[in-house]
């Protein structure tokens, strides 16, 4: 009975891993590398009505925009442990496009999970005076 579980759960996880087109999976495994600042990238914004460009951003980035797409965060790699980050309002005639400068070697087979245990645990910072806490008084 244990067999027979293990096999119909191989063969649905198999079902179902099967299920999205390569490139699908290259898109998410490249999105995915970017998020990890693994991406060149060239992030220019453009206005539409004076058909210039407004801002340009190059290097490794990451970016993000809210649900209604009215706001765009561009976050960089700029050292070792250095990042910046953007905050850019997009309009009706404002838009951005992102261009990635080099290809990237990811796989079509296999999705990309980045498992970090350091942010399950990470850097606590105690601001004031402890003197205030009312423990043991």
């Amino acid at each position: 009975m244990k067999k027979l579980f293990l096999v119909a759960a191989a063969a649905s996880l198999m079902a179902l891993a099967g299920c999205d087109t390569d490139s699908k999976v290259a898109s998410r495994n490249l999105s995915k590398a970017a998020d990890m600042f693994e991406i060149e990238r060239r992030i220019v914004f453009y206005n539409g009505i004076t058909d210039a460009y407004i801002l340009t951003i190059e290097g490794r980035c990451s970016i993000d925009t809210n649900a209604s797409n009215t706001s765009f965060h561009v976050t960089c790699k700029v050292g070792p442990n250095e990042y910046k980050k953007h905050f850019l309002g997009l309009s009706d005639n404002v838009t951005y496009f992102a261009e990635q400068l080099a290809s990237a070697n990811v796989s079509t087979y296999h999705y990309r999970v980045v498992f970090k245990p350091q942010t399950i645990l990470s850097d606590w910072d105690v601001r004031g005076s402890l003197d205030a806490l009312p423990i043991g008084k």
